[in-house]
């Protein structure tokens, strides 16, 4: 068995565990620090123990998947946070160079993050001015880059130099420093893999729009990847959470010598020309390198195809899962789900493995092609579904998923994976979330809960039971094993779901029951047998 350690992006389950649980079952072993070493949200983990960690574990494993944020700044969010200096920070990188001195053989893919520009007011991962001047800050950098590009509206103009004679200048300074600073890890992160240290390399962009800080940012970062000549080496694209899988999918599809054929189908014909929520290209470019980022390559037909990818989208005009029951006509009429539901149905039975990319909706999975999904009875036929999140977060999980399915079929871990993204995907991000958090009482609101494991949690656990019950239960059993609140907030939730057969799980009650039967009446028989004698 192959062993791949894995330093994650932070210590949330679509983190740390997805990959994990992606890969169970497989000739593959995922070796990961433990997390109490990896921090707490904007408490930074312990970056002398994770140094020493990567170094340790290094000299048993075959390879390494780096999330480089979480190496030099201790996470995702400690990276917008840190008042660390450039020296400091690529101190912290160069460990990789070490571990490639001492096991020449071995073979580390890596990320690291263009840090993003949230075009919202809030600090709940930011530093605390954002809060109150967030949108400011995103208005700023959109307004600089369009002035640079000379198509800055008058209009624009005006409300620009009004931000700019209001805003915090301690606190802009403060986050255009720490933006340089992390664009020059991101430069020297590009060295490494110019100098063969990091085979492949990904420069994710989490939350990114064509214009902005983020989107100025990117320009220099591509620029640095042409004058290296690592473009067939290094990606840059969106995304963020989801990386390590596809990283991971990349690394075993070469050491398995695969590169799995993936056709590609829409359930809208101009689905893949519009620009997804939180991101900045036409979702046809991302998806071509979100597959061949995992190590696949897109074909023009399903005949030569090993792997069908179906990609739930609308027409255009792409919003939140909460706003589903609205009628839109490019759901409704100018998409066309009954045909993509059909054609997963055909594909199957043409022997091809089908993965599910459900991007109709921001944060969270599309009801209605769950409840077609379930009609036509294809919930548990497929290879893999995801629907959370952002566009990238949901395709960088489905596709690995898929691909492993592909090298490895058959596993009962698949069919786990599978039933917690239904439970995740459609009952907590489309249905138990917003509908939790309506009921909440303070001291109780949507960024700070009672606990990872406290009364919210219960109720969370109690809407998602009544959900899997309503909606997913069936032919096949769904249970909860584990629910906590990683962030003790009401975005995300931390779940562990089996999945079994119906017919299986009655029998294993049924099996259950009788030997319990049998030793509770046979305690009885050896009580009544001595007094019998006796007589």
């Amino acid at each position: 068995m192959r062993k791949i350690a894995v330093l994650p992006l932070d210590e949330r389950p679509c983190n740390y565990q997805f990959n994990q649980l992606l890969v169970k079952g497989t000739p593959y072993e995922v070796v990961a620090p433990e997390l109490s070493i990896l921090g707490d949200k904007k408490m930074k983990g312990d970056l002398d123990k994770i140094n020493a960690w990567v170094k340790e574990v290094a000299k048993d494993v075959d390879g390494m998947v780096i999330a480089v944020d979480t190496l030099v700044y201790g996470g995702i969010v400690p990276s917008r946070l840190h008042h660390d200096s450039i020296e400091t920070l690529i101190d912290r990188l160069n460990v990789l160079k070490e571990i490639k001195d001492t096991y020449p053989n071995i073979k580390i893919y890596a990320y690291n993050l263009i840090m993003r520009n949230p075009k919202y007011s809030s600090a709940d991962e930011e530093p605390d001015y954002y809060e109150y001047m967030g949108r400011e800050i995103h208005l700023y950098g959109v307004y600089q880059h369009k002035q640079q590009l000379g198509i800055l509206s008058a209009e624009e103009e005006i409300h620009f130099n009004e931000i700019k004679q209001s805003i915090n200048q301690e606190n802009l300074y403060d986050y255009i420093v720490r933006r340089d600073k992390n664009i020059a890890v991101n430069l020297a992160f590009l060295k490494l893999v110019e100098e063969g240290i990091i085979e492949f390399g990904i420069v994710p962009q989490d939350d990114s729009s064509p214009y902005g800080l983020t989107a100025t940012d990117q320009i220099r970062v591509r620029k640095a990847i042409k004058d290296l000549n690592i473009e067939l080496t290094c990606y840059m694209y969106p995304g963020a959470d989801e990386v390590t899988n596809v990283l991971l999918a990349r690394m075993i599809n070469n050491y398995e010598n695969k590169q799995p054929l993936v056709y590609l189908h829409y359930a809208s014909i101009t689905g893949g020309m519009q620009i997804p929520l939180y991101e900045d290209r036409l979702l046809n470019e991302t998806i071509k390198y979100q597959v061949l980022a995992a190590g696949g390559i897109l074909v023009s037909s399903m005949q030569e195809a090993e792997l069908v990818l179906l990609v739930n989208v609308p027409a255009t005009g792409m919003v939140e899962a909460p706003r589903q029951n609205e009628p839109r006509l490019s759901y409704d009429a100018d998409r066309n789900l009954i045909e993509y539901v059909e054609f997963a149905n055909y594909a199957l039975n043409k022997g091809k493995k089908v993965i599910i990319g459900d991007v109709a909706y921001g944060n969270g999975g599309d009801l209605n092609l769950l409840k077609l999904l379930r009609q036509k009875g294809l919930l548990m036929k497929i290879s893999a579904y995801a629907g959370w999140n952002t566009s990238s977060n949901t395709l960088g999980t489905c596709i690995p998923q898929g691909m492993f399915d592909f090298l490895f079929p058959n596993r009962k871990e698949n069919l786990d994976f599978l039933g917690l993204r239904y439970v995740e995907d459609f009952g907590y991000c489309s249905v138990v979330r917003s509908k939790v958090s309506k009921t909440l009482v303070e001291p109780n609101n949507y960024f700070l809960i009672d606990g990872k494991h406290g009364l919210v949690v219960e109720q969370i656990k109690n809407e998602l039971n009544a959900f899997i019950e309503k909606e997913l239960n069936g032919e096949y059993i769904f249970t909860i094993t584990d629910i906590y609140s990683p962030w003790n907030r009401m975005f995300e939730t931390g779940l562990l779901v089996k999945v079994n057969e119906k017919n299986w799980f009655n029998f294993r009650w049924c099996a259950s029951y009788n030997i319990w039967s049998w030793k509770r009446h046979s305690k009885a028989i050896n009580l009544f047998l001595p007094w019998l004698y006796r007589q």
